[in-house]
Parts: C-alpha cells; sequence; structure tokens
C-alpha cells in the first residue's frame, strides 16, 4: 500500500490477529494506545469487520525490514466526532490512530516516518486535515507529531489532547 526503503504499510489481514493480540496485551504499548487488554475475541471482533470493509475504519500495519511491527488506522471522520471536535461538515477530515507494537523500536524515529507516510497518503486521497487523540502525557507521541506538522487544538476529555494537521494547498 505505502512503501519506502524500510517502512511499508499494508492492509492488515487474518494472518495478523495473534500479533494484535501480542500488542494488546503489552503494557508498555497499553499504556499510551486507548485499549483495554485483550484476546482472540476481542481482536475478532473488533477488527475483523475492518479487514473485511464492513467498518469506516481502514486498519494496517506497518513493517520494517520486513517485520511487523506495529499498527496505523485510517477513516473518514464521522459526522457526530466532527460535532464533538467542533468542526462543521465534513471537509475531508481524516483521523489516525497507530502504535509501534514492539518497544525496542520506540524512539528511533520510525513512528514519524511511518505518520509521515500515512500524511502524504491520505493527501493523495483529498484529505484537508487529519486528526488524532493523544494522551497528554505521552511526551514522545507529542513529539513525533509535532515533527509531523499537527499542532495541539484542545484538550479533550480522559486527559486526552486534540492534534491537527492541515494539508498544504498544491
Amino acid at each position: 500500500m505505502i512503501l519506502d526503503k524500510e517502512l511499508h504499510i499494508r492492509l492488515m489481514d487474518n494472518g495478523d490477529f495473534d500479533l494484535m493480540v501480542k500488542w494488546l496485551n503489552d503494557q508498555r504499548v497499553l499504556e499510551f494506545y486507548e485499549e483495554p487488554p485483550s484476546n482472540l475475541d476481542r481482536v475478532l471482533n473488533k477488527y475483523g469487520p475492518r479487514i473485511e470493509g464492513k467498518h469506516y475504519v481502514t486498519p494496517c500495519i506497518v513493517e520494517y525490514n520486513n517485520e511487523s511491527i506495529g499498527y496505523i488506522q485510517y477513516y473518514e471522520i464521522q459526522e457526530n466526532e466532527l460535532k464533538k471536535y467542533g468542526y462543521l461538515g465534513n471537509q475531508n477530515i481524516y483521523g489516525i490512530d497507530q502504535f509501534i507494537g514492539e518497544p525496542n523500536l520506540w524512539g528511533k524515529g520510525i513512528g514519524t516516518k511511518m505518520i509521515e507516510m500515512m500524511l502524504k497518503f491520505l493527501c493523495n486521497k483529498g484529505a484537508s486535515k487529519v486528526l488524532l487523540e493523544v494522551k497528554s502525557d505521552n511526551v514522545r507521541a507529542i513529539s513525533s507529531y509535532k515533527k509531523c506538522g499537527f499542532r495541539r487544538i484542545k484538550d479533550l476529555n480522559n486527559n486526552l489532547v486534540l492534534m491537527e494537521w492541515i494539508a498544504k494547498i498544491k
């Protein structure tokens, strides 16, 4: 789907469920990703319909040097969410959520690179803005998002911050 020299973002498939269970049970990952510990049934129920195209979220796996190392998803933000955030009508606004599931790879710039790749992909799909929510104490992620051009928009409930990236007009 999206390729770079070392980094590849591909659509998630049925062979990735066990990997998601592993990552979604690592307390280091869950400390920053808004999801409870998981099991195979929960992963199948949540991500199965997304893989099958029966959900508005598109799930992807991030590979680094041909090894699966993380997850990123993108979606057009739904009308009710836009209103919650204070946006009027859909202006091709997308959302992303992501994590690197292998903590030994944190702090190496991989997350920043995968987000930059996804932003370019979404820009080519016509995105005018991309939004994300991040825990306010996730300093490493916020730093990465700022490097990618995101800016802090407002504080949300549950210790979350809304950040926005605006596409540059070509």
